[in-house]
């Protein structure tokens, strides 16, 4: 077969996919020429700069996989590939290592004042007393999400001698047991660590996690590091803390804006060590996502399964009919209940009732698990990694059928149970394909799940909802629909509101903080 290469790889990579096939490598193709070419090749690898468009898609006759070294694809149209059966690959795991590897030099240089004495040395000073800095050994350090990259770290601060205490509701307690990993709440985090290193995707929930109100309760002379994403720090709140003595160091790789805005607080301050997101910038990482790459295509080639597949694995053409249109709301019911949730989740049980009980509904439950860890996790969740990715966290998954069905022809219930107990989500299709959610936690509700949904389980009685649309007016947010949903016992009702655009957390703390409301949570279905 043949293969062409369109962007900049290493040579490790194509010469593993030259042992089995032509391949040719062709640079900064304009589009048109992409076209041209595109149908005599059997796969294409890429990385940031060609964009694998709908057009370019439309002309690939032959094409059977696009393979992208590194872990976005989204300069490829990964639905006009889906729909015209081309597997597209990434490489996840390729630069765990040097994401890795550049937190523990972040925090290292941080603690020893490292960037700043090289600066001043260079200046021609030599004032030792100045940059004295302070041991790792003996330290606690908190580690925020425990993927692939908050794990290498954890095993690494050990060999330092530091204490590890970890916050990730998303993983079960015999997975960190398992790891020698002892886990806390994020108070209990915030409290006791003299480093905090964070590893979390960027999400509602996240988005500005550390704020004035965070910094508060963090020990005095803290030191924080961020290697996994911008916006999940205040930028100027860090720069108060740091200001005010209550944070005594930052070593930051990302930042809510890039390249970094020349406002930025954070660029003023002594004790604070940036790095333009050099996160996956290592010689040796680029060579892995090629390496990755290529194995993934070959294996895309040989028609065996491919791992890190972003898109659906092939289904029996007989099953896909009857479960396609239902994967879109089984991937938003694990969205919703994976915000609803609260603690670490310990099994995942979807029910299916009505005549999608009778066909095979594992790819509708893979669905499900894609929704409930795409948003929490930093690594990429598909179809095909999902169940994996699941059971390597500890979470076991549960499948129950009835053909009976009281109110619909077809009703998938996710129940998600925690160490806290857990949330329930029912949902189904009105005609052939407008996804509804039908109920959420005993509630009846007719939700379209679709953008930014405000959810607020409140005190059944007037002015609450007032309340909460004043704050967003204020705040000058637009409320798209809005409805209540009652329990059969009086006493509660649940408001669901869309929003058009997303909360910032000042005002998502003045919702939670309406008398009567009883724990806002705001869920976005773009990222889920």
């Amino acid at each position: 077969m043949k293969i062409l290469v369109a962007d900049p790889v290493s040579e490790q990579g194509v010469a593993i996919l030259r042992k089995e096939h032509d391949v040719d490598v062709r640079h900064k193709l304009p589009p048109e020429e992409l076209i041209a070419a595109i149908p005599g090749y059997d796969a294409l690898v890429v990385r940031s700069e060609t964009k694998v468009t709908k057009a370019i898609i439309a002309a690939a006759a032959n094409l059977k996989v696009i393979g992208r070294a590194g872990v976005g694809v989204d300069n490829i149209d990964v639905d006009a590939a889906t729909k015209k059966g081309i597997i597209v690959l990434n490489a996840p795991e390729g630069n765990t290592i040097a994401a890795t590897e550049h937190a523990m030099a972040m925090m290292l240089s941080m603690a020893r004042n490292i960037p700043q004495a090289h600066q001043s040395v260079k200046g021609g000073e030599w004032q030792r007393g100045k940059f004295v800095g302070v041991e790792m050994r003996g330290k606690t350090l908190g580690i925020l999400g425990l993927g692939r990259i908050g794990t290498g770290v954890a095993k690494r601060t050990r060999a330092l001698e530091m204490t590890v205490l970890a916050y990730d509701p998303f993983i079960s307690a015999e997975h960190a047991k398992a790891l020698d990993i002892e886990l806390a709440d994020l108070d209990e985090v915030l409290a006791a660590a003299d480093f905090i290193t964070m590893h979390l995707p960027l999400t509602a929930d996240t988005r500005g996690l550390f704020n004035h109100e965070t910094f508060q309760k963090v020990k005095p002379g803290v030191r924080i590091i961020n290697c996994a994403r911008g916006g999940i720090i205040d930028e100027a709140a860090l720069a108060d803390a740091i200001r005010g003595g209550i944070v005594a160091g930052a070593a930051i790789d990302v930042f809510e804006k890039e390249p970094i805005d020349p406002a930025n607080p954070l660029l003023g301050l002594e004790k604070v060590v940036l790095t333009p997101h050099l996160g996956a910038s290592t010689a040796e990482a680029q060579v892995g996502v090629a390496v990755d790459v290529a194995e993934g295509i070959l294996a895309a080639l040989r028609g065996e399964p491919v791992t890190t597949a972003v898109n659906i694995a092939p289904v029996p053409a007989h099953v896909m009919k009857v479960i396609k249109p239902y994967l879109g709301v089984a991937e938003k019911m694990g969205c919703l209940a994976v915000h609803l949730a609260d603690g670490r989740i310990d099994t995942v049980e979807v029910e299916y009732n009505g005549q999608i009980s009778e066909v095979d509904s594992r790819m509708l439950t893979t669905a499900v698990l894609k929704g409930i860890l795409g948003p929490i996790l930093q690594e990429t969740v598909n179809y095909v990694n999902a169940p994996g990715v699941a059971k390597t966290r500890g979470i076991k998954t549960r499948e129950i059928k009835s053909k009976e069905t009281a109110n619909f022809a077809n009703l998938i219930t996710v129940r998600v149970r925690t160490d806290k107990g857990g949330t329930m989500v029912a949902g189904t299709l009105f005609g052939k394909e407008e996804a509804r959610i039908v109920m959420i936690d005993g509630y009846r509700v007719d939700v379209d799940p679709q953008g930014w949904l405000l959810i607020g389980p409140h005190v059944d009685k007037p002015g609450i909802i007032g309340k909460v649309g004043t704050i967003l007016g204020d705040n000058n947010i637009n409320i798209a629909g809005m409805q209540v949903g009652r329990t059969e016992t009086a006493g509660t009702s649940i408001m669901v509101m869309t929003v058009e655009a997303d909360l910032p957390t000042p005002v998502m703390l003045k919702i939670k903080a309406v008398d009567g409301i009883i724990g806002a949570k705001l869920v976005n279905f773009n990222i889920g």
